[in-house]
């Protein structure tokens, strides 16, 4: 086959895994905008050389593979941050960190990587990603407990995400159904993390009440989860650093909700 018959077919590949890719490198930088330079540096270098994609197991650990590559290259460094604001203290937290464990994790959890496909992208062994994992897992858990409010109009997964949050010594401040209920729950209760569905009981949205929570309280963590992840990562308007697909896996919540409230710096979408 020609290469020009090929490059179509490569190329919807590269596409489909685009949005998880941005994802990922959002949550590891704390911003779109740091995020999606890494993205576009890692296309670029793609296009230059598609060695690294075609030796890989899949396009998928392949296109993380040359990621992973730049993002180390460059030091693993956010944008200058001068103020002593949640993203500074960011910084500062991630300075602690052993190298390369915020990066297993949220390739494990958040993107559903498995162990062996995390060694391929991190050029490591199992024993070393299972190790670094682990070691994420500690740190992010003993680094802040807060007060968390979930917004999510169904009482069997309410519950679930009570239970996950508080097993993280997190305390929940209360459970929201609609906007209206969740913005004046917000501005009572002054959670320090926001963890959203998308689409609430009254057909009213989650994005909306967020923004409006966000307006009166000012920037604080928050977590998106929805069924159709896909229809919010169109990089078509500001997303959220974290966003969780349904049905979730509990990992993927406590990673979240961790990474989140260590990172203290995410961004969310505009209605």
């Amino acid at each position: 086959m020609s290469q020009a018959n090929e490059t179509p077919d490569f190329s919807d590949q590269i596409a489909g895994q685009l949005p998880y890719l941005r994802r990922y490198a959002r949550a590891l930088t704390g911003t779109q905008s740091s995020g999606d330079k890494y993205a576009v540096a890692t296309l670029e270098s793609i296009l230059q050389d598609r060695s690294a994609i075609e030796e890989a197991g899949s396009v998928r650990v392949g296109l993380f593979k040359s990621f992973h590559a730049i993002w180390v290259s460059s030091g693993a460094t956010m944008e200058p941050v001068d103020d002593d604001g949640p993203v500074a203290r960011a910084h500062r937290h991630l300075a602690s960190l052993e190298s390369n464990t915020r990066e297993a994790l949220l390739l494990s959890t958040i993107e559903d990587f498995s162990i062996s496909e995390i060694a391929e992208i991190m050029g490591t062994d199992r024993d070393e990603v299972r190790h670094l994992i682990e070691t994420a897992r500690h740190d992010m858990k003993d680094a802040v407990a807060g007060r968390i409010m979930i917004i999510e109009d169904e009482p069997i997964i309410a519950a679930d995400l009570r239970d996950i949050v508080s097993d993280l010594g997190h305390e929940v401040v209360g459970i929201s159904r609609t906007r209206d209920a969740a913005v004046e729950m917000g501005n009572r209760e002054q959670p320090d993390l926001i963890l959203a569905d998308i689409q609430l009981a009254d057909n009213s949205s989650g994005i909306d009440a967020v923004n409006d929570l966000l307006r009166d309280l000012g920037d604080r963590p928050v977590i998106f989860i929805t069924a159709f992840p896909e229809r919010l990562l169109t990089g078509e308007r500001p997303e959220p650093a974290f966003l969780i697909p349904k049905p979730y896996k509990e990992d993927q919540v406590k990673s979240a909700v961790s990474q989140a409230m260590f990172f203290a710096s995410t961004e969310t979408l505009k209605a």
